[in-house]
C-alpha cells in the first residue's frame, strides 16, 4: 500500500508543474500534494471539504509552529550544552520570532503559490511566516518528522542559526527594557491609549517612561506594535547606559 502511494504521479499539467516546483523547494519528493495545496491556501477562498471543514492553511500554520519550535529547542540543546533554561528559551524565541519568519518566507519566495481571492498587495507581512510555518506542518502530514527536521535544518539552522550573531539580537525591546529597569532597580511606566488622529483606523499611542521621564514614544495599529516601537526608542536613547550596567 506505502509502495502504491509513493508512485502516484500528478493527474494534471497544473499539479506537475506545482509538484515539482515543490520538489526543488523542499529538496525530496512530496508525496500528498493536497496537503500542500492547504498550505497555500488563504482563508479568502472559503473552501470547505465534504464534512464542513474548513480547507485553509491555518490549522497547518499551528502544526507546523509547534514542529518548527521543537526541532530549534532540540538543536539549541544539543549545540549550547551549557545553556540553561532561560538561555535556551530565549535563543528559541529569536530564531522562531515573527521578524525571523516573515523574513525566511520572502527568501523562499512562498506567496508564490497562495491561493487567495486577495491580491498578494493586500496580504499582511505576517502572511510570510504563517505560510512558512503551514509548510512544514504539510512536510509533517506527508513524510513525517525527520523530513519536516531535514528541511528546517536546510532553510533554517544553516543559512540563519549564528549562535553568536543571535545572543546580541534583542527579540523583544519592550521584554529588554523591563528586564533592564527591573535589575537597576529604576521605575518605569507603558501608558497606552487609543490615537485614532485624522484616519479611519484605529490606532494606538505608547509612552514610556523611566524614574518619571518620558523616554520614547510609539504609534501603531496595535497596542502590542506600538508598545515595541516606544521600548526600541527607549532603547536607543538609553544604549549606553543599557549595555553598560
Amino acid at each position: 500500500m506505502n509502495f502504491l502511494r509513493r508512485i502516484v504521479k500528478p493527474q494534471n499539467k497544473e499539479d506537475e508543474n506545482f509538484y515539482y516546483e515543490l520538489k526543488e523547494l523542499l529538496n525530496f519528493k512530496p508525496i500528498k500534494l493536497s496537503h500542500y495545496k492547504k498550505a497555500f491556501t488563504h482563508r479568502s477562498l472559503k473552501l470547505i471539504d465534504k464534512k464542513g471543514n474548513p480547507i485553509n492553511y491555518e490549522r497547518l500554520e499551528f502544526l507546523g509552529d509547534a514542529i518548527l519550535g521543537s526541532v530549534i529547542a532540540s538543536y539549541l540543546y544539543k549545540k549550547v550544552p551549557k545553556g540553561d533554561e532561560g538561555y535556551l528559551t530565549q535563543m528559541r524565541s529569536k530564531v522562531v520570532s515573527r521578524v525571523h519568519l516573515n523574513t525566511l518566507g520572502k527568501d523562499l519566495d512562498l506567496t508564490r503559490f497562495v491561493k487567495s481571492n486577495m491580491s498578494t498587495e493586500h496580504f499582511s507581512n505576517n502572511i510570510y511566516g504563517n505560510i512558512f510555518e503551514a509548510l512544514i506542518g504539510a512536510i509533517f502530514l506527508d513524510r513525517g518528522y525527520n523530513y519536516c527536521s531535514q528541511f528546517i535544518y536546510e532553510q533554517v539552522i544553516l543559512p540563519y542559526v549564528n549562535i553568536e550573531r543571535l545572543e546580541g539580537k534583542i527579540s523583544s525591546y519592550k521584554g529588554y527594557v523591563i528586564e533592564w529597569c527591573q535589575k537597576n532597580k529604576r521605575k518605569y511606566k507603558f501608558e497606552s491609549y487609543e490615537d485614532t488622529g485624522n484616519q479611519n483606523t484605529r490606532h494606538f499611542s505608547v509612552i514610556v517612561t523611566i524614574a518619571g521621564k518620558i523616554m520614547g514614544k510609539g504609534r501603531a495599529t496595535s497596542k502590542k506594535k506600538a508598545e515595541e516601537i516606544a521600548a526600541k526608542r527607549v532603547y536607543f536613547a538609553m544604549q549606553s547606559e543599557m549595555e553598560n550596567s
